[in-house]
């Protein structure tokens, strides 16, 4: 059976010559419907009578939600470029088109290319593989820092349930600590629901920050100069990305282009650590419009590509019912990720006995896994931290949380901790 494409490519001069060679028995392709704008297409989409697209760069209003909106209704996505515009092939592939080719490449390898997209496997078309080798991949600017060859760079996500576990705290901690110990570092605040890493460190909170990170990746011209511009410079090795200046701007927060702004940040800093928010409902009321905004996508889509995601859970009875709900609820959603239990503000009191054994052995009996991590309550070192927008570094360095910060940075960014300290513990994973 023929594959069935939506192909649209208007304002290209060959598009007529390129359809009608599409078009051919021999090549296994049906051109179903050619169309004008973005809105067409998306139409064409939901109507499902057809399995890709093709698409040219140059298509107005063409950005990261139409590409996801497409692969949502079930249609594959091939772009086409002008031989040689490698700016225009780099702006596809960050959209999310995987497969770009030249716009003179022969139709066989063309049609190869869409049967490809729609099986999700390898193409087997030597031809194909070669244009495709031809183009560019998206690079950072050579004078920007980048962590390694691959630009594989690891990204933290800092998760809690409701209330106040100190994910904040925490966040700015480990990506302050990781700069001081010379690992190029980028703080994200992706807090859909109240963000404060700004207000935290003295910031101004209208910058664009995330936001216009959002809208630079959703309109595929996000790369890692862009990046650097949105982004406070703190001290060396430490830029902050502000979050939302108000909690009702979150449908600014597309999963898909979060998930470009992490993909960047790997290419930029060696260590990024991300706050997010609590929440990681599935939005079951929106779950029949898969086009529709979701408030938690921006948590979900952190949680589901970082390397690491840390759980932190306060250490009294309130906040660790809080966390074991949480936990259940992130099994439920995705199953896949194995977060690393963190227990913040562990002091005595709120609980009898050894405060560290007693709350290690309540969440190993309702959660099946024991914390790795544990970070002491110094209430006076944050408030000082807090009053001063600050950091614990800066205003308390001897304080035994900073020191902990310290220690679970090092881990977390591959380097040696300039004092002997915790070893191990992010190496058995939870499971």
């Amino acid at each position: 059976m023929a594959l069935q494409v939506f192909t649209a490519v208007t304002g290209a001069g060959w598009e007529s010559e390129l359809v009608g060679a599409l078009d051919r028995d021999d090549h296994g392709v049906t051109v179903v419907r050619r169309c004008v704008d973005v809105a067409e297409l998306l139409a064409a989409a939901a109507t499902g009578t057809g399995q890709a697209a093709l698409l040219s760069a140059e298509l107005r209003r063409l950005d990261g939600e139409t590409v996801a909106r497409l692969h949502a209704a079930g249609v594959a996505v091939v772009g086409l470029v002008e031989p040689g515009d490698e700016r225009a092939a780099q702006r596809l592939r960050q959209l999310g088109v995987v497969q770009v080719l030249p716009a003179d490449a022969d139709p066989q390898a063309i049609a190869a290319a869409l049967r490809d997209a729609v099986s999700g496997g390898p193409v087997e078309s030597r031809d194909v593989a070669d244009l495709r080798g031809a183009l560019p991949a998206p690079v950072a600017p050579a004078d920007e820092p980048v962590p390694a060859a691959d630009g594989g760079g690891r990204v933290v996500a800092v998760w809690g349930p409701t209330g106040a576990p100190g994910r904040t705290t925490v966040a700015v901690g480990l990506a302050d600590e990781a700069a001081r110990l010379d690992v190029p570092s980028l703080l994200v605040d992706a807090d859909v629901c109240g963000g404060v890493v700004a207000q935290v460190l003295g910031l101004l909170d209208e910058s664009p920050g995330l936001a216009g990170a959002a809208r630079q990746a959703g309109a595929g011209t996000l790369d890692a100069r862009a990046l650097v511009s949105l982004a406070w410079a703190v001290r060396p090795h430490l830029r902050v990305l502000t979050g939302l200046a108000r909690a009702d701007r979150w449908p600014e927060l597309r999963p898909s282009a979060v998930t470009t702004v992490l993909e960047e940040a790997r290419r930029l800093a060696r260590l990024t650590v991300v706050d997010c928010a609590f929440s990681v409902e599935d939005d079951e009321e929106l779950s029949f419009d898969t086009v529709a905004p979701r408030r938690n996508g921006a948590t979900l889509a952190v949680l589901e590509h970082a390397d690491t995601v840390l759980c932190v859970t306060g250490a009294d009875p309130v906040a660790l019912q809080r966390c074991v709900r949480a936990l259940d609820q992130l099994r439920e959603v995705l199953p896949d990720v194995e977060p690393v239990l963190v227990v913040n503000q562990l002091r005595r009191g709120p609980v009898p006995g050894d405060p560290r054994e007693e709350v290690a052995a309540a969440l190993e009996r309702f959660t099946g896994r024991r914390p790795r991590v544990f970070l002491p309550a110094d209430r006076r070192a944050t408030d000082a931290a807090l009053a001063a927008g600050r950091t614990l570094a800066e205003v308390a360095p001897g304080s035994p949380l900073r020191g902990e910060l310290r220690a679970l940075a090092a881990e977390l960014a591959g380097v040696r901790a300039p004092a002997a300290g915790r070893r191990g513990l992010l190496a058995r994973r939870a499971g």
